[in-house]
């Protein structure tokens, strides 16, 4: 079974890429999850995200963004000596951050999938690359959506890692041609 190059590492990366990479979400809570994770992620490999995420579900309340918007001093304690996630105290800050700014948005478009969605009038964009060399680490797009994040008050989505995000949550599909999730998305 041909896959993207990058899903090849292990197990983990391969399941990864064969059910979630690139397909399409619209469920709120999962969209957060994605943007906690992501913002983690920053300046550390994906693969190391995804070896916590079931540590991160655990520590964040399943992602659920209503209990993360209202964290205390003593949640943010007790994720700081959680040896299970990253412990980085700016990136627990804006996980918090981010889940309040995450429900003004779904005040304003009544879900936050609405409103990433309307960014590319809710189709996903299909791209052909190649190979991995032909997938951009950032694109016009994700510059617009990072800058909006940035001007909505979010901390930890600039440009590369929005485009991570978008391609995660399947709103950009960067299966390579001979990928079989091409196909199947």
């Amino acid at each position: 079974m041909k896959r993207c190059a990058w899903a090849e590492v292990d197990d983990l990366y391969r399941a990864y890429h064969d059910e979630e990479w690139g397909v399409p979400v619209f469920e709120d809570r999962k969209l957060f999850e994605f943007l906690v994770l992501e913002s983690f992620q920053a300046g550390l490999s994906w693969h190391t995200i995804l070896r916590k995420r079931e540590n991160f579900r655990l520590a964040f309340d399943d992602f659920n963004y209503r209990k993360i918007s209202q964290y205390t001093n003593s949640d943010i304690d007790r994720l700081l000596h959680d040896s299970g996630i990253i412990r980085n105290r700016l990136k627990i800050l804006a996980a918090i951050n981010n889940a309040q700014r995450f429900e003004e948005i779904q005040q304003e478009f009544n879900s936050f999938s609405a409103y990433i969605w309307n960014f590319i009038d809710g189709h996903p964009i299909i791209n052909y690359p190649e190979n991995a060399q032909q997938v951009p680490a950032s694109t016009p797009l994700s510059d617009v959506v990072a800058k909006d994040f940035k001007k909505r008050g979010f901390k930890f989505l600039g440009s590369t890692t929005v485009y991570a995000y978008l391609q995660a949550m399947g709103l950009v599909n960067d299966h390579v041609i001979n990928c079989h999730c091409k196909t199947e998305l």
